[in-house]
């Protein structure tokens, strides 16, 4: 190279510093203002779905606002239509309730309360006289399965124990037979007896031919004849005794051994109607001059004839007594009540 190229290589080299730096801070520029571009267009895109969310937050909220709609309209409709059927089946349960009331004819006693509605009427056929009780159980509590004394071989009048429990209404209840155990008489229970739904005594299905009724845990009337234990704890009893025969079941009746069918005897019964209606009946018998009391047969047609669904025939003779607010009702074929192994008892 000659010197003159290298005294201009000299003299230009500060000028070819600067414009390589510059060169570089352009490079640098560029991709500065690349990048920025860049970070803009992802600023705008990013606008862009922050603007479709919106639009479908929006859309959204009319969507809900849409099914909160329809959603009160349809909790409307069935609430309307649940306000009809409510009221309908009020209107049904009137209309029945009045059909059974113009069957038994005007009560001669009324109780109400939160617990209990209890209609007492008179009973008087051809040939006997007696008392029905019909009871709405509001409260499964007020119905009470009662021993004699509340013990176990002990025997009470049903007035004895409606008072001494606080009872407004009593009827006599399962059957049973004395035997001297030790020097003393004892009452035993016949077949099955539950309160406060577990039995008193061990299962017992001798004879086979007793029936169990009672209520369950939800206050409707129930009733079988157990075979086994099982056969009583699968209706979830709460109270409940046993005597027998059954006398109607689901509007039909059943057929009765003949050598109870045409007696005339004292009786106590115990039933239901269709809306779960407690009916509870005591007939007097064996006094000719009051009332020579009911054959089972008889009293089956009646049962029919008073709209009555299920009835079981408890312990009746001189045990048959019935018990309303402070008064012994019925006439005791004894001329005196009984005392009785346990009483139904229903509390005001």
């Amino acid at each position: 190279m000659s010197k003159i190229n290298i005294f201009f290589l000299f003299l230009l080299a500060p000028f070819i510093g600067i414009f390589m730096v510059s060169q570089e801070f352009v490079d640098e520029s560029k991709y500065l203002v690349m990048n920025t571009t860049s970070i803009i267009e992802s600023v705008e895109d990013l606008g862009k779905s922050v603007d479709r969310l919106e639009e479908s937050i929006e859309e959204f909220g009319f969507l809900v606002e849409e099914q909160k709609e329809v959603f009160n309209e349809q909790n409307e409709l069935i609430t309307e239509l649940s306000d009809k059927s409510d009221n309908q089946r009020k209107l049904s349960n009137d209309i029945y309730e009045q059909k059974i009331l113009e069957m038994l004819g005007p009560a001669v006693k009324t109780h109400i309360s939160s617990k209990t509605e209890i209609k007492v009427f008179k009973l008087a056929e051809l040939g006997y006289r007696g008392y029905i009780a019909k009871v709405k159980l509001f409260d499964p509590n007020a119905f009470k399965v009662v021993l004699g004394k509340d013990t176990l071989g002990q025997l009470e009048t049903t007035s004895k124990a409606a008072e001494r429990t606080g009872g407004i209404l009593a009827i006599n209840g399962g059957g049973f037979y004395t035997e001297n155990r030790n020097g003393k008489s004892y009452a035993q229970l016949i077949g099955n007896t539950v309160i406060d739904g577990k039995l008193v005594e061990p299962f017992n299905g001798y004879p086979g031919d007793l029936f169990f009724t009672g209520i369950n845990k939800k206050g409707q009337v129930i009733g079988t004849v157990p075979k086994t234990e099982d056969d009583i704890m699968n209706l979830d009893p709460y109270q409940g005794v046993s005597f027998t025969p059954v006398l109607i079941k689901d509007f039909e009746k059943v057929q009765i051994p003949s050598k109870w069918a045409k007696t005339n005897q004292p009786r106590t019964i115990i039933g239901k109607y269709s809306n779960d209606d407690l009916i509870m009946i005591v007939v007097d018998g064996r006094q000719e001059k009051w009332s020579k009391g009911v054959s089972l047969e008889r009293l089956q047609d009646k049962l029919l004839e008073l709209g009555v669904k299920e009835a079981y025939n408890l312990d009746g003779g001189g045990s048959s007594a019935m018990y309303y607010n402070g008064t012994l009702l019925n006439r005791p074929s004894d001329g005196h009540e009984r005392p009785v192994v346990n009483n139904i008892v229903i509390m005001p």
